[in-house]
């Protein structure tokens, strides 16, 4: 057993990790503390050291940078570790939000607890929490999930066990895969309630709630650019999922087949077959509207 006593006053030869979140947006959404502690460190471990030079050069702060990203290897971890074994304080920040979270930073951590380095987290901005309070759904139990695999066999996985969860659920997405996400929650989710938040805390901040078939359609002419937060109602026992023959109803003729080359890695025209049977349509018209007028 490991006890850590963060702020006890005897005098230690090894420095301390300090994991600080920094603004998901809004560069005023940062703490004093926050701050503070980017002043007093011996070191700062980031993400991309372009983008917290910014913020560091906004707040006149000239600690010295060092890169520590997801693909950083073994050898940048130890450096890192070295320092702190030495005596060095140092901050482990990303570009956006909590370390860890959804963001590099646990290898880190890991190794820090391993060797008995003090891990002092301080609190601030993630884009979930904020996504989570907003939509209006339940808060008093959630799950947050992060990113769901890219991997269609294991999204699937993913997607089939998180629709049985009675509690809400917290997603990330990209703009690049929100319309297949949306489509592939109402299949295995139903027609829930969901609230997406685009753009947390900057200038074109926006909140859309209401179902997955109304998401789904808004999805067709909504503004999909920067980075979502996806907040599901949970399975409360009240909602069904739907039929499999209906799942589709929210998709456009275009959409509807992409999500079986995407998702289902059929050719065009074996989805289009699917889609046209699916919709009783003739396969001439699915072709049309995907290959002519798409």
């Amino acid at each position: 057993m490991q006890i850590q006593k963060s702020f006890d006053p005897v005098v230690r030869t090894i420095g301390t990790l300090y994991v600080v979140p920094t603004p998901i947006g809004n560069l005023e959404d940062i703490t004093i503390r926050a701050l503070n502690i980017l002043k007093q460190v011996d070191l700062v471990a980031a993400e991309d050291t372009r983008n917290t030079r910014k913020l560091l050069n906004h707040y006149e702060i000239s600690q010295p940078l060092v890169s520590y990203h997801e693909h950083s290897g073994d050898k940048k971890e130890q450096k890192v570790v070295q320092e702190l074994l030495a005596g060095k304080h140092v901050a482990l920040v990303s570009d956006a939000g909590m370390p860890a979270v959804s963001d590099p930073g646990n290898p880190l951590i890991d190794t820090a607890i391993n060797e008995s380095i003090p891990v002092v987290v301080l609190p601030g901005a993630t884009a979930g929490l904020c996504a989570l309070v907003a939509s209006g759904l339940d808060t008093s139990h959630f799950y947050f999930y992060g990113f769901l695999p890219r991997k269609n066999k294991d999204k699937k996985e993913a997607l089939s066990w998180l629709g049985k969860l009675p509690d809400t659920i917290v997603l990330y997405e990209s703009p690049y895969r929100i319309k297949d996400t949306l489509a592939d929650l109402y299949t295995y989710c139903g027609n829930r309630q969901i609230a997406i938040g685009r753009e947390l805390t900057k200038r074109f901040e926006e909140y859309i709630r209401g179902s997955l078939e109304e998401a789904m359609t808004w999805a067709e002419t909504g503004t999909l650019k920067g980075e979502f937060c996806i907040v599901i109602e949970g399975n409360v026992g009240t909602e069904e999922l739907l039929n499999n023959d209906t799942w589709w109803k929210g998709l456009s003729l275009v959409d509807h087949v992409q999500h079986y080359i995407n998702q289902e890695e059929l050719s065009s025209k074996a989805a289009i077959k699917q889609v046209a049977a699916e919709r009783d349509l003739p396969k001439r018209e699915v072709y049309q509207a995907y290959h002519v007028e798409n």
